[in-house]
């Protein structure tokens, strides 16, 4: 059931707006004793469910006992991104997720499905697994809070992704990864049926259907303004609500462009990108946009390491990001690697097959990635202090900038917000 829609590419949905059609949704699904709210983690800070978090727990106030953020593989939150994010709701109701510890399985996809929505990629069973705390019967709403965007292993993010990895254990997380890599990445960005979702799609229909999971999806993007913008809020209990969001969000997070891009520069937020593991986003959703021999320059002042799970970052620094043939060796060679699929599929995704140049330009503390550590997984290093020079991201504006010195450059400020392919390429890749 569809309990609130409101989504166009030209609105901007203030936090009023958002409050009034999160209220009225919740007027429809009627009362409630006990809540458990599932918002992604800090990573997803530009998604607003922080905000709608926050009026949850004000709606429902006691009946919302217990907080969940989906971390999936990623670092837990820290007091202070759970305030910066979430506002005033009592730390106390905060609840950690232990990917490799605290997960139930709920039932497996079988490996003929596996092996037919992949066309013959991979040949496994897929493990549905959620935290244990979901399956305490007492809730009688399950709020699964979150953005709609593209993204590099389903294609669309969220929806029952946000519960099946947010709150995943390390099999299903790894092998749904995996899938998505053994594919193709590049065909599957931007699309809202792949063989990841349907693989997700089955494991609800047959293991989440007597869950009282209702989504709230956001669609937020950047502007020509550089400013975020919030066009669609998306609240029900089926598939629908997140195929009418990841419509809007194909409209307004998809950049469509004419010809490759020669130079690409992103800059990487430094109270969010701390890792190759979220800062490859950078890579992820432009790769398809870049021009053979183009270069990606990546401005990450806050990168301290590869990996946020320390076995992935141990991974990351032994396999490093070497292309999809020398990483398919490795993992055919190596039972560490082959245990740990996620790493894998990350390696591959973080490749550029050697058909584009990737320099990343970390600060210069203590804490901060190496000359030595960003050169011996693959990537260029750069100096940040003349890179910033060179690009100053405060005077570039969204999109193409001609320099001073006549210089081309593509600029984004935020990769984790959008799509970006040239047309033939992307056509190619259908």
């Amino acid at each position: 059931m569809i309990y609130y829609q409101n989504g166009s590419t030209e609105n901007n949905l203030s936090h009023s707006d958002l409050q009034q059609g999160l209220f009225e949704a919740f007027e429809k699904m009627g009362a409630k004793q006990k809540v458990l709210v599932v918002p992604p983690d800090y990573t997803r800070f530009q998604s607003r469910s922080g905000e709608l978090t926050e009026m949850a727990w004000r709606y429902y106030e006691d009946k919302l006992t217990d907080i969940l953020p989906a971390l999936g593989t990623h670092t837990p939150m820290t007091d202070s991104q759970i305030a910066h994010m979430f506002g005033d709701i009592p730390r106390s109701l905060f609840r950690e997720h232990d990917w490799r510890n605290d997960v139930v399985t709920l039932g497996e996809v079988p490996p003929e499905f596996v092996k037919e929505v992949s066309n013959g990629a991979v040949d496994f069973s897929w493990p549905a697994q959620v935290n244990k705390l979901l399956m305490n019967r007492d809730f009688d709403l399950i709020l699964s809070i979150g953005q709609v965007v593209p993204h590099e292993v389903v294609g669309m993010a969220n929806h029952n992704k946000n519960i099946l990895v947010g709150t995943g254990g390390v099999e299903g997380i790894n092998k749904s990864h995996y899938v998505g890599a053994a594919y193709g990445m590049e065909k599957m960005m931007g699309h809202a049926d792949t063989p990841v979702r349907r693989i997700f799609n089955y494991a609800s229909e047959n293991y989440l259907k007597d869950f009282p999971i209702v989504y709230v999806l956001t669609v937020v993007g950047v502007n020509k303004q550089g400013k975020l913008q919030t066009y669609g809020l998306f609240v029900g209990d089926s598939l629908d609500v997140f195929d009418m969001a990841a419509k809007l969000s194909l409209q307004v997070n998809f950049q469509m462009l004419d010809k490759p891009l020669d130079k690409i520069v992103v800059w990487l937020d430094p109270t969010e990108f701390k890792s190759t593991w979220l800062g490859n986003k950078s890579i992820y959703r432009t790769r398809m946009a870049i021009a053979d021999g183009g270069e990606l320059i990546v401005l990450a002042p806050s990168l301290i390491e590869f990996g946020e799970d320390k076995e992935i970052d141990r991974l990351i620094r032994k396999y490093g990001y070497f292309g999809t043939p020398n990483t398919l060796k490795a993992v055919d060679e190596n039972e560490e690697l082959r245990n740990n699929l996620g790493a894998a599929e990350h390696l591959i995704h973080g490749s550029t097959e050697g058909r584009f140049s990737v320099t990343y330009c970390p600060g210069k503390t203590p804490e901060n990635l190496s000359k030595e550590e960003i050169e011996s997984v693959g990537f260029n290093y750069g100096d940040i202090d003349e890179m910033m020079q060179r690009y100053p991201v405060k005077d570039l504006k969204e999109g193409h900038n001609t320099l001073a010195n006549g210089e081309e450059i593509y600029y984004i400020s935020n990769p984790a917000l959008g799509l970006w392919a040239y047309k033939e390429r992307f056509e190619l890749l259908k």
